[in-house]
């Protein structure tokens, strides 16, 4: 989760607004693209390990049989959490890849890292539109898990193994 976070945090606030310090739009674009390029693998690596993670707990740590029915809520929410997260991280990396192949080099002309210039194509400027709202959608997805995987961590430290074994036993 947090290469995740800490990569979309770092690029909306850190790398996009300081790519202003480049005069040239189109290298503009292309830092931005060969950056978000490169972070990539980590988003990937990071997003396969928070799915992969997830779906064998599910099956068997965090079934419904081993939870109370707070815990049971908060599964289910980190269940929605982590598909959101899936759906909009792996939406993003596509529009985001179809944004950057729109120029070569992925010189798309910027006039920060998240706005387009003027001299952008029509198809420029919807891609650039989708991929920041995809990737505002991705941010809340990557917190809300954050919050939900927190929360379900904080109940589990109320319950734990030993007393939910207890707890078992006396159904």
């Amino acid at each position: 989760m947090a290469g995740l976070l800490g990569g979309t945090l770092f690029g909306r606030l850190a790398l996009h607004p300081s790519v202003t310090e480049i005069t040239d739009a189109t290298e503009r674009g292309k830092v931005i693209n060969t950056a978000w390029r490169r972070y990539g693998l980590i988003n990937s690596l990071s997003l396969a390990a928070v799915v992969g993670a997830w779906l064998p707990a599910r099956l068997d740590e965090t079934s419904a049989r081993n939870l109370s029915e707070r815990e049971l809520r908060l599964a289910r929410a980190k269940d929605v959490m982590v598909g959101a997260v899936a759906v909009t991280g792996l939406a993003s990396m596509v529009e985001g890849i179809r944004f950057s192949r729109s120029a070569p080099g992925g010189a798309v002309p910027l006039h920060d890292g998240d706005h387009v210039t003027a001299s952008a194509t029509p198809e420029q400027q919807r891609r650039k539109r989708r991929v920041n709202a995809l990737g505002i959608a991705s941010l809340a997805a990557d917190i809300g898990l954050a919050a939900t995987n927190a929360a379900l961590a904080q109940e589990s430290f109320r319950r734990p193994p030993a007393r939910r074994l207890v707890s078992r036993l006396r159904k």
